[in-house]
């Protein structure tokens, strides 16, 4: 049996390394790994679907199969995972001093379906209390003019969204025309030091920490998807990328809980690693439906709500059978 050739589009992430480089081999494939920047990324396949299989946003993936007929199909690994309080950017001499400050306000967003902003706008929504119809939602850019949404939307009556594709969310937030802005990626006022530009969670590492704790929400940002054309040519492929992208997080798991020497650049990492796991489990970063089932539910909860997604979804509806269960020895 010749190897399938299939070339992958995905950022550079420790527990994708060994797989990329080939120590993990994906069973029947011949892999080409390209590490991209994940911007161009998500523009090249969403728009373009340059790539056989890439990282994918989860909010742009489940439109899509909200949608039918979705030209890519995934598989239940989530190579990036942060929960968005630090997400939460306003002015210092703002209106905004605390979450229910939002209410009634101007805040900008990259994208409506951009992952980070469904999250964002889930925390608005169900633990501030917020209703998102009370919001003057602003799209453009978050450092750049000219950004556009990717998928059809389907907005619930009532939600005010106004694109802006002459302007950037980090101008707007230094000139006073939004008073918040939802940004995965901080915005450019904020990395230089802006001082108008701050966090509204200065103390978001233990705000987050507690959250996760308490909700079980571990915010799952992107998923890996192959295009259906060949996943229809050539079914077996699931389960074999599924159980090499397993592996090669196990093996950077492992890794990283190392304290024998210092994998990571950073002094007593293998101890923050070992604190995390009584947070998000011991497997840190969980791959599979059941370890993710909550976050998943919540996710797909929000993303309906907002009408990202066009009908509800269940997690089962994301990925194939075959590995939605693994086989037991």
């Amino acid at each position: 049996m010749s190897l399938l050739p299939l070339n992958l589009a995905i950022s550079h992430y420790d527990h994708v390394t060994d797989l990329v480089n080939g120590r993990v081999p994906v069973e029947g494939v011949a892999l080409t790994a390209l590490n991209l920047q994940i911007e161009e990324i998500f523009f090249r396949q969403f728009t373009y679907w340059d790539f056989d299989c890439s990282e994918v946003s989860m909010g742009k993936y489940c439109s899509l199969v909200s949608q039918g007929n979705a030209p890519l199909v995934a598989i239940p690994v989530f190579p990036s995972r942060v929960p968005r309080h630090s997400s939460f950017y306003v002015r210092r001499d703002g209106p905004v001093k605390s979450p229910a400050d939002l209410k009634g306000k101007r805040i900008g967003i990259p994208e409506w379906a951009q992952t980070a902003s469904i999250y964002s706008r889930g925390l608005i929504a169900h633990q501030f209390g917020i209703d998102l119809t009370s919001i003057q939602w602003i799209q453009a850019g978050v450092d750049q003019p000219g950004r556009m949404e990717k998928v059809k939307l389907n907005l619930p009556k009532g939600i005010n969204y106004t694109p802006a594709p002459d302007k950037s969310l980090s101008a707007m937030l230094v000139s006073g025309e939004i008073d918040a802005a939802l940004s995965a990626h901080p915005p450019q006022s904020f990395e230089q030091g802006h001082p108008n530009v701050v966090r509204l969670f200065p103390d978001y590492l233990d705000v987050e920490m507690k959250y996760v704790k308490e909700t079980g929400i571990y915010a799952i940002m992107h998923a890996v998807a192959l295009k259906r054309e060949i996943v229809e040519r050539n079914s077996w492929v699931v389960a074999n990328l599924f159980k090499a992208f397993d592996e090669a997080r196990r093996r950077s798991v492992e890794r990283a809980l190392n304290n024998t020497s210092s994998v990571l650049p950073l002094p007593w990492g293998y101890e923050f690693a070992k604190r995390m796991q009584d947070i998000v489990g011991k497997d840190l970063m969980p791959y599979g439906i059941e370890q993710n089932r909550t976050t998943l539910e919540a996710f797909l909860q929000y993303a309906f709500e907002q009408g990202v997604c066009h009908r509800k979804l269940a997690p089962e509806d994301l990925f194939p059978p075959s590995v939605q269960k693994s086989f037991k020895v």
